[in-house]
């Protein structure tokens, strides 16, 4: 069992150790930073990222801040402390992603993802076709 602070409230995670894993995408500096901008300003226990069916691609990305944990999820701590947590089905979409933060200008920017998985990806960078 795991406890976390956030927005100030605690919530406890009950982890089993098969549901920890090695981490499966790597984060910048720039993303990181983000990620914890956003877990300050809209609450949560830790960054969900993984995939759902959707977008002009076939797949979209789910990148938000949560704190619903169950038994079908996977999870890692970055080695600033954030935890990261998965489903178990999107691992194989994911596995060997980076994530970068980016503001090209007020107009453009925000998460990239960089998926070795990904045979295309959509215009904006959301969504993407599996290989």
């Amino acid at each position: 069992m795991s406890t976390i602070e956030a927005g100030g409230a605690e919530t406890v995670l009950n982890i089993e150790s098969d549901q920890i894993i090695e981490p499966v995408v790597t984060f910048t500096a720039n993303a990181v930073k983000q990620m914890e901008r956003a877990l300050a300003r809209k609450g949560g226990a830790f960054i969900r990222i993984g995939v759902k069916g959707g977008g002009c691609s076939g797949l979209s990305y789910v990148f938000k801040p949560d704190s619903e944990f169950d038994e079908l999820d996977r999870t890692w701590v970055l080695d600033s402390g954030m935890r990261i947590v998965t489903d178990g089905r999107s691992t194989k979409f994911i596995a060997g992603m980076n994530v970068d933060y980016d503001v090209k200008n007020l107009m453009e920017g925000g998460f990239v993802f960089d998926n070795p998985n990904a045979t295309k990806s959509c215009g904006c960078g959301t969504s993407f076709t599996p290989k």
